[in-house]
Formats: structure tokens, sequence, C-alpha cells
């Protein structure tokens, strides 16, 4: 019966990006890529979740980082001492800054590595390359997409900063879309030690994908084809910045890491003491009913379309209202403290709904970063920033839904 449902939930997820589209016209010449890209995510999704092959490819994926982790501790450990010995201290947990976002800023320094020995670029232009032959998209929107992965929200778009004055409002919206759709590959380790690897990597990997069959929907255009842009792609999105020394880049890196763990840590003081608040205030009102439940019976119908069993989809709802309202990592949380009992297909399924910085807070985010480099951009980001985060949403239930249909 779920697979009836899922199916059914796909459909609506497309009718939901459809409606407010903005070229309905345009959309028939996208249905044969939407198709594609499709196909693609159920066969990656069956790869990666039910074959021998995809179990071990994320097992490497998952060790590699229990190692990067690993070296990250040293020099945590070097800082703040016996706070991160579990052995020293066996009543408690190490504190969740020190345990998993410090790790951050070990990551962002081995990104900006990679960056500068054009590594990453190199794999940017390859998989958006390949990506761009499927997607029925431009370059510039594949090779962004693929970077956004990589870089994150707000990195990503200095790698286009030489483009930003002449791109239309469309195409800016697509650019801001994926990045929204997708993490970046510094908190990937936060996430891991939060939630099951496999669902980690199958979203971002649908994500991928999934940010392309809505903006097909939501935002179609045929993208014309562009010099400078072949040339921005072909040198692998080029940092525009003057040249810096090995050195000053790494500990630009590194202060970008600290300040980012840093910023989620505040963020989730702001938000899970709020949340809190609201939960208190909910429940004094209408008899133990708190604030989360009721957006737990909000999104209910959406997380049933998703393949969740009906006596679940309230709790599952919750979790997905509060990646909304939050952030991911708020709900990544509340969903690894084990309060609800739900099954093992629906944890599968709201895991890869919460694994993208689909929230209101991006809005903000996104919106300041392209002003920062372009400030008529960054309005017109602002501007559409309620149906930017529309559509990141829906990105989120498509990979949902397909992990529901494989699980």
């Amino acid at each position: 019966m779920h697979y009836v449902i899922g199916v059914v939930g796909l459909l609506v997820f497309g009718l939901l990006a459809w409606l407010p589209s903005t070229d309905r016209s345009q959309v028939k010449r996208k249905l044969r890529p939407i198709a594609v890209m499709l196909l693609i995510e159920v066969a990656l999704s069956l790869a990666l979740l039910k074959t021998g092959v995809g179990t071990d490819v994320i097992r490497g994926i998952e060790s590699g980082f229990d190692h990067l982790l690993g070296y990250a501790a040293e020099g945590t450990t070097f800082v703040f001492g016996d706070l991160t010995d579990v052995d020293k201290n066996p009543s408690t947990s190490p504190p969740f800054l020190l345990s998993v976002l410090m790790p951050i800023v070990f990551i962002s320094a081995l990104i900006g590595i990679l960056q500068y020995t054009k590594i990453l670029p190199l794999v940017v232009t390859v998989i958006g390359t390949a990506l761009s032959k499927v997607n029925g998209m431009g370059k510039l929107e594949s090779f962004n997409a693929v970077a956004s992965a990589l870089l994150g929200q707000s990195e990503v778009f200095i790698s286009v900063k030489k483009l930003l004055p002449v791109l239309p409002a469309h195409r800016m919206y697509t650019l801001a879309a994926s990045a929204m759709s997708t993490v970046s590959a510094s908190i990937l380790g936060a996430y891991l030690q939060l939630i099951d690897a496999r669902f980690v990597i199958t979203a971002i990997v649908l994500n991928l994908f999934g940010a392309f069959i809505v903006v097909s929907l939501i935002n179609p255009y045929d993208p014309a084809p562009d010099s400078d842009v072949d040339a921005l792609v072909a040198g692998g999105g080029r940092d525009t910045r003057p040249r810096q020394s090995f050195f000053e880049m790494l500990g630009e890196y590194i202060l970008d890491g600290f300040k980012v763990a840093f910023t989620v840590g505040a963020m989730l003081i702001g938000f899970i003491a709020l949340i809190a608040m609201l939960n208190g205030i909910f429940s004094g009102l209408f008899g133990g009913t708190t604030f989360q439940d009721v957006l737990g019976y909000a999104f209910s119908p959406l997380a049933w379309l998703t393949g969740i069993p009906w006596d679940e989809s309230v709790a599952a709802g919750k979790f997905m209202a509060t990646k909304l309202v939050a952030n991911e990592v708020v709900a990544m949380l509340q969903l690894t403290s084990g309060d609800d009992d739900l099954s093992a297909r629906t944890i599968a399924i709201v895991s890869t709904f919460l694994v993208s910085f689909a929230n209101f807070s991006s809005i903000g985010i996104i919106a300041g970063a392209v002003r920062s480099l372009d400030e008529k951009q960054g309005i017109n980001v602002a501007r559409f920033g309620l149906r930017l985060l529309y559509g990141a949403t829906l990105v989120s239930f498509i990979s949902a839904t397909i992990v529901g249909l494989v699980f």
C-alpha cells in the first residue's frame, strides 16, 4: 500500500510545485528531463540503500569521516582538555559544541586545502558537466548545485561573483534554490553523528537532482548559451578574489569553520529555547497539547504522502515542521532522542527529509550572502525568499518520498 501512497505523493508534490509556476507553458518541455531525473533518483536510492556496493560506499564515507572526526578531536582536546574525554567524565557526555560542532573547524580547513589545490574545482566541474546533460538546465546551474553541496549555501556565491550583476531573476532563483536544498560538506560530519549515514548520503545525492525537478516545475526556462558562463565553469568556478598564500587561505577557512560552528550553536540555543517556551505556553493553554504537537498535526497529511503510516504521521510531521521553523539540527537532535516509537521506514523517511538547509533562517543567510556580493541580486533573493523556501521544502519531500518507496 505504501507504494501507491508514495507514487501519489510524488504526483501531489509535483502538482504543488507546478501550481505557482512562473510559466506553465514551458513545463511540457521539461517533462522528459524531470522523468529522467526521477528514474535516476530511484536507481541511486536502490543502489545506495539496497545493494552491497552501495552499503560499502556509505560505510567507506562514514569510516572516512570517523577518522577525520578523530583527528579533529585531537585539536579540540588540546584546547578544551578533559571536557571532551568521556573516560574521565563517565557520567556525562561531551558537550555538543565540542563533540559535534568543533569538528566543523577541521573539516572547513580540509575544504580550503582541496579548493586551493584545484582538486575541488575539478570535482565540481566534472560532476556539474555530467549533471547538465540530464537536467535540462545550463552549465552554470549544474556547476552551482554541485558547488553548493561542497562549499555551502553562503560561500558558493563567491565562485559566481562575476556573473551576479548580469544574471536574470529566474536564473538567480535556481542558484539560490540549489544552495538551500543541499548541505555543505563542512557540516556533514555533524550530521553523521546525529542520524544514520545511509540517509545523510542518500539525501545529499537525491537533493542534487530533486532541486532541478522542482525548479523545472516552479521556475521553468531555457537558459541561453553564455560564453562567460562556459568560461567560468571550464575554470572550475574560480574565486575571483586576489590569489592568497597557502597559509592565508588556511587561516581564513579555519576561522570560517569556527564562525559556522558557533553560529550553529547560537541558532540551537535560541531555537531550542524558543520552542521550549512555546511548548510550555501551548501546553498550559490547551491542556497539554504542545506547539510541536500542533505543527505535527498540520504536517501529518504531507508526512503520510511520503509513505509514513498514518498512525506515525503526526509524530513524523512534528520533526518535519521543526526543521522548517527552526533548523535541521534541532529536528535531528529531537529525532535521535528516541522519545517517539517510530518504525525503521518512518525514521528513514524523516531522516532523509531533514538533510537540507530548507528553513526560514536560510532565507536571511542566502539573501545576506548574495547582497554582500551584489546588492541588487540580494534584494531579489529577499523578495522571492518565501517562494525559495517553498521550493526547497518540496525538494525534501520528494527525496523523502523516494526513500520511502525503496526502503
